[in-house]
């Protein structure tokens, strides 16, 4: 059954100025509503429970659990919660795991108000949204393998500091193994060496400070 009444909106925003123009934005809509308002991953999670809105627009860089960890324990509850993710990150790692993780829509903050208006009504219509800036930022690392689970312990650890063999024992594995490791996320990175990769991953969020 399809809802008559206006589009039921949360807001997920940690910087008050920013949650206070999307207020308003939504409140001059007539076909649109705002239901409730969360600065933090955990409030987005309660906000939603409690209100179940049609539409959730999900600030990406939130204090603490960011704004993907939200996405994903909400649809683990509600499979069929509709999330846009409003953010100023244009990073091909984090909208990667936006998008794997079921946002509907992917948008930058500097989106004209029209246009971001039209989203929303577009994915409240069941449609997913990601612009042409955003397709644009993925196919630049388009073919690029994806980093496994062990490849990218391996790269915290460099991150943090740590040497091949403090490395392998780290992870109890052998330390050619982690040569192994380095040498395939070097090349998948197209990166120089293992702190050249680091950097790249960090530039492109796979990987975090």
């Amino acid at each position: 059954m399809v809802s008559t009444g206006p589009i039921r909106i949360l807001s997920v925003e940690d910087h008050p100025v920013f949650r206070e123009g999307l207020a308003t934005i939504i409140g001059s809509q007539q076909d649109m509503l705002l239901v409730a308002q969360a600065v933090n991953a955990a409030e987005a999670v309660t906000e939603f429970r409690l209100h179940q809105p049609d539409v959730t627009l999900m600030d990406l860089r939130l204090p603490g659990t960011n704004g993907t960890d939200a996405l994903i324990a909400i649809r683990g509850e509600f499979p069929r919660a509709r999330i846009i993710m409003l953010t100023t990150s244009e990073s091909d790692g984090e909208i990667q795991q936006a998008l794997r993780a079921g946002a509907a829509a992917y948008v930058f903050k500097s989106m004209p108000k029209n246009e971001l208006l039209n989203v929303i009504r577009s994915v409240h219509a069941g449609r997913r949204h990601v612009p042409e800036q955003v397709v644009a930022r993925l196919a630049e690392h388009l073919g690029e393998g994806d980093l496994t689970t062990r490849e990218l312990d391996v790269l915290r650890l460099i991150r943090d500091g740590y040497r091949n063999k403090q490395i392998a024992n780290q992870l109890a594995i052998a330390e050619t193994t982690v040569n192994f490791h380095i040498k395939n996320l070097v090349d998948k990175l197209q990166a120089n060496d293992r702190t050249h990769a680091v950097t790249i991953a960090l530039r492109r969020g796979i990987l975090h400070i």
